[in-house]
This record gives structure tokens, C-alpha cells and sequence, in this order.
């Protein structure tokens, strides 16, 4: 083992980007435009996180960020670009395929500028890969062959295991016209906080415009996949194999047994205990132990199945009153 020196990163100015004008985002990606003509975008922000002047893709309402509508221009659909009151307003058939392309932009025109100063209790194994504008904390552990991508910010106390990946590109995707793949880059990085403790063979991907976070206190075991922009809440335990799909926020104190399934966008309480081998497909709104474990179908047949699972209970109370009256 040996000490590391590592770099500090400013978080509010982590990235330095040209700035575009409307009418050029209008030309350089075939897109159409109600607004005003003057103004210039400098970055890419989430609805939940705006940011002036920046671009926000939105093509659900309830999603529509809640900020003055002069400062920023939002990426949306046809349909959409008439119920919205916002000024500013590019928009497309397909706004999920320009938001891909616009991502392209940005990750080529950003340029890392600031300089960091250096800390010395951090230990390192063989083969450890750290890219620039890492931030490490006090008594940091790397085992060997971790490998932490640029911009990744790792708190007190921190062990990772050998093999882990932090701060990988996400697996965010869309179709063109051509039924080619058009990779959407991720902007964000990975946020770990203190006391956290990662295993072997892990991987935990960066947000596509805010941060994946893992909050104080969590424990993840080997062999888990964390997708882009999730949030896992302090104190929760993961156990191996957990997958857990993109823009999920997960609990304070859950525990996630092993070869659990989370699907995108899944929320859960706090104090929240999934069992091995479910698949958590819906939200869980309350605290207490859940439990989801069916073999696989083809998914018109599985919706029928489901549809019944839901009625047993009532079916049920419906038999116990029969058998009562006889």
C-alpha cells in the first residue's frame, strides 16, 4: 500500500462551458423554437435542480420546473410546447434524440480548470486508476484496481474494495430514424458520503445531470450495479448482486437483500426491508418487510397473473363470508 495525493474539486465550478446562442442550438440541431432569440445557454440542468440559463429537457408536466421562465429554455415535444407557459421553448418530434445529441455537445466543450490542493492519509492498492478533479477525503482505502472516474467526490472514512468502477458512464440510450443507437453522456458525477463502506466488483455509475448519491453510513456489498442519478439514503444496507436502475431514491436505513431487482424511478421509505430475489417495480410508500419473488413469463400472460395476486385478498374475505353463512 502507499499514500495518495489526491485533488480537491469546487463543486459549483467544477466545469467551465461555451456558451450557445438559441439560434445556433437552432441550426446545430434542427430544432424548432418559440422564444426570445437573444438568449444564450451555457450548461444542461435537471427540472429538479434549474439553473439559469441552461437547457431543461421535459416532456412530462408534472416535471416542469418551477423558476422564471426567461432564464432557461426547455427541450420538449410538439404537443407539449402549447400547454407549457414558459417563454423559452425548443422542441422536436423526437426530444429525447436531441437531448442526446445536445449531450454530445456539452461533454465535448467542457474543460476541468481548477487546481486542488493535496491530502496524504489516503491508501491505495495495485493498478488504481484516479482521474482528475477527484476529491478524496480523510482516511480514505482503495483496494486494487478501483477505478474513479473524473469528478467523482468521496467523503471521510471511505473503503472501497478492489475492482469497483466509480463514476462510470451510464446506460442512457435512444433510437434515431435509422434505428441506430445514440448514446445520451452523462454530465453528473458520483457523490459518496462519510462512513461508507463499498465492496469488490462494484460499479457505480455518474448522474446524467445531477449526482448519483450515496449518503453517510451506507454499506454495499460485492457485485453491485448502482445506476445514474440514484440517491440510497443514510444507513442503508445493500446486499451482492443488487441491481438498481437509473433515478431511484432509495430510503435512510433500508436493507436490500441479495439479487434484489429495483426498476427506474422505484422511491422507497425509510426503514424499509426488501427481501432476497424481489423485484420492486412500484413504489414503497410505508415502512416494514417486502417480499416479491415470481418466476418469469411473457409479460401479457404476467399481467393477467398480476391482476389476480391482487384480488386474492378480496377473494378470500369473499369465501371466509361464505363459509360463515353455511
Amino acid at each position: 500500500m502507499m499514500l495518495l495525493k489526491h485533488f480537491h474539486l469546487n463543486w459549483e465550478q467544477a466545469f467551465k462551458q461555451k456558451k450557445l446562442n438559441i439560434i445556433e442550438f437552432i441550426k446545430k440541431f434542427e430544432l424548432e423554437y418559440k422564444g426570445d432569440l437573444s438568449i444564450e445557454i451555457d450548461c444542461i440542468s435537471s427540472s429538479s435542480n434549474p439553473k439559469p440559463n441552461s437547457l431543461i429537457y421535459v416532456v412530462n408536466e408534472k416535471f416542469t420546473p418551477n423558476i422564471d421562465s426567461k432564464n432557461v429554455v426547455l427541450l420538449t415535444t410538439p404537443l407539449l410546447k402549447d400547454k407549457l407557459t414558459f417563454k423559452n421553448i425548443l422542441f422536436s418530434d423526437n426530444p429525447r434524440l436531441a437531448f442526446a445529441q445536445i449531450t454530445h455537445f456539452f461533454n465535448s466543450q467542457s474543460k476541468l480548470f481548477i487546481k486542488s490542493p493535496l491530502f496524504e492519509d489516503v491508501t491505495i492498492g495495485k493498478n488504481v486508476v484516479i482521474e482528475e478533479n477527484v476529491t478524496l477525503g480523510h482516511n480514505v482505502t482503495l483496494g486494487h484496481n478501483v477505478v474513479l472516474h473524473k469528478n467523482t467526490f468521496i467523503g471521510n472514512n471511505v473503503n472501497i474494495d478492489s475492482g469497483t468502477v466509480i463514476g462510470s458512464e451510464g446506460f442512457g440510450n435512444v433510437l434515431d430514424a435509422s434505428s441506430n443507437w445514440e448514446h445520451i453522456y452523462h454530465l453528473g458525477s458520483v457523490v459518496i458520503g462519510n462512513n461508507v463502506m463499498i465492496g469488490a466488483n462494484c460499479c457505480i455509475d455518474k448522474g446524467t445531470i445531477d449526482n448519483t448519491i450515496i449518503e453517510d453510513g451506507v454499506i454495499i456489498d460485492n457485485s453491485v450495479h448502482i445506476a445514474h442519478n440514484v440517491r440510497i439514503g443514510e444507513k442503508t444496507a445493500i446486499a451482492a448482486k443488487v441491481g438498481i436502475a437509473g433515478s431511484c431514491n432509495i430510503g435512510k436505513r433500508n436493507m436490500i437483500g441479495g439479487m434484489v431487482g429495483i426498476v427506474d424511478h422505484i422511491k422507497t421509505a425509510d426503514d424499509v426491508i426488501i427481501s432476497a430475489t424481489s423485484t420492486v417495480n412500484r413504489d414503497i410508500k410505508e415502512p416494514g418487510t417486502y417480499t416479491g419473488i415470481m418466476p418469469v413469463v411473457k409479460h401479457s400472460k404476467w399481467k393477467r397473473i398480476a391482476l389476480w395476486i391482487m384480488k386474492l385478498d378480496k377473494i378470500a374475505e369473499i369465501l371466509d363470508l361464505k363459509r360463515s353463512k353455511i
